[in-house]
């Protein structure tokens, strides 16, 4: 691509709402991801026997495993979130910007 051909992307009024939109969802689910993750490991760290509370009377499992499980799916579901809107609202204004700028 040529400068000219950047500067007019960068000055597009789709462009600026995508890189804008798409900075303030991925800074969103950032912030998500890290409260819920920092939260685990301060528990960690703090106050570990409230993860070290087994599940029931007699069982050897903690509630902390089913918790450390919960985070990695909670993981999957924020990558699943984003994927989904990048691949509708995101594509579809990337599409559109280089459809008037005449990009394939």
């Amino acid at each position: 691509m040529n400068k000219e051909l950047l500067e007019k992307i960068k000055v597009n009024p789709d462009y600026q709402k995508l890189v804008k939109t798409r900075t303030a969802y991925a800074i969103k689910l950032t912030i998500a991801m890290l409260v819920v993750y920092f939260t685990f490991i301060l528990t960690i760290a703090f106050n570990p026997s409230v993860l070290a509370t087994p599940l029931s009377a007699n069982s050897v499992t903690t509630i902390g495993f089913p918790i450390g499980i919960s985070i990695i799916v909670f993981a999957f579901v924020l990558t699943g979130l984003y994927t989904r809107r990048a691949n509708t609202e995101f594509d579809d204004l990337s599409n559109k910007i280089k459809k008037d700028m005449g990009v394939n």
